[in-house]
């Protein structure tokens, strides 16, 4: 029983990877390192190509013997999405259905597939729960969008089951200190505050203050790394034990707005963060906050990290031990 992590040298990839390497489960990992680092695979079995390959896939699941896959191979930029589209729709769907064919044709049976809250777009109500409509406003969350009616119609065609997560905002590290969040450009809130917080960065800012919110500022659902990657554990249990294919929420039912994040942030660490004001982003929704309720009664999953602190404090620990400079013409807030 081997499991192939797509994009495992990426932020959440790296830490399923641990989480499965850890219950003795063998993994192989197929990424590109355009956006993941080869460190954060540690020993694991390791192939650089792309997920798109389809000869690759194939070969890599005959000579793994590649029972189930985890697929988070994907641009994840909101932002970068709405300026290059065709790219995200390029590497996100079209990829992937590269990556379904080698599957299929190498007879794999069962994926869990990252997904994302994006795909429902502006919500019509609060905690967002599976059936709600989705509508996403940006081609990031089309692009994942996509991919889950392709799986749907794959499943009915090839008998290829499959877990859907959508996640919310994943955030934190692995306690251990060994791998955590790193991306090149960074443009998630939580690391930004802690270079900024460091004194990597001249201050951060804060994109839009005039949101219907309590503070005017974007709420969001953060979820730890760690609860995500045991979801997929969970996940690929469920698949193996016969389970129908579905879609789940990770989140932590819980709304924080950025600037309850900033306090968060310099009550951890201690540190005073010069903030500016910016104006609204194109493509963010005023408020996304998930009800996880159906994985946890469905999956019995249980985050372990529900408060916003524990997870800036997981992150605050590997940055410190991993600190981060910004290069000259990016230590400006963005």
């Amino acid at each position: 029983m081997t499991v192939l992590i797509t994009g495992g040298a990426g932020y959440v990839g790296s830490h399923v990877l641990a989480e499965l390497r850890a219950a003795g489960t063998p993994c192989v990992v197929l990424d590109n390192l355009s956006r993941g680092h080869r460190e954060m695979v540690g020993d694991a079995d390791l192939i650089v190509g792309d997920i798109g390959d389809t000869g690759l896939v194939r070969r890599i699941v005959a000579d793994y013997g590649v029972t189930a896959v985890m697929h988070f191979a994907a641009y994840a930029y909101v932002g970068e999405s709405a300026s290059a589209p065709l790219r995200y729709y390029a590497n996100n769907v079209a990829a992937t259905v590269g990556l379904l064919t080698g599957l299929v044709e190498g007879g794999v049976t069962a994926l869990v597939f990252s997904s994302t809250c994006a795909t429902y777009g502006v919500p019509e109500a609060t905690p967002i729960t599976e059936d709600h409509a989705q509508r996403p406003i940006n081609p990031y969350g089309a692009s994942k969008l996509m991919v889950e009616r392709v799986l749907q119609d794959a499943e009915r065609a090839h008998g290829l089951r499959s877990v859907a997560f959508r996640y919310f905002n994943a955030a934190g590290a692995d306690p251990s200190g060994a791998i955590g969040e790193r991306h090149e450009p960074e443009t998630h809130l939580i690391p930004l505050a802690l270079q900024a917080a460091a004194g990597e960065r001249e201050g951060l800012e804060i994109f839009g203050t005039d949101y219907p919110t309590p503070d005017g500022t974007c709420v969001r659902d953060y979820i730890h790394v760690v609860d995500l990657a045991q979801a997929h554990v969970l996940g690929l249990r469920y698949l193996r034990e016969g389970g129908a294919s579905a879609a789940f929420n990770l989140g932590n039912g819980n709304g924080f707005s950025v600037r309850q994040v900033i306090e968060t942030v310099e009550r951890v660490t201690g540190a005073r963060l010069p903030v500016k004001i910016g104006a609204r982003r194109p493509g963010d929704p005023p408020e996304l906050v998930g009800s996880a309720e159906k994985a946890r009664r469905v999956l019995g999953w249980v985050p372990k990290f529900d408060t916003l602190d524990a997870i800036v404090d997981t992150a605050w620990r590997w940055h410190r031990a991993h600190p981060h400079r910004a290069p000259a013409a990016q230590s400006r807030p963005r």
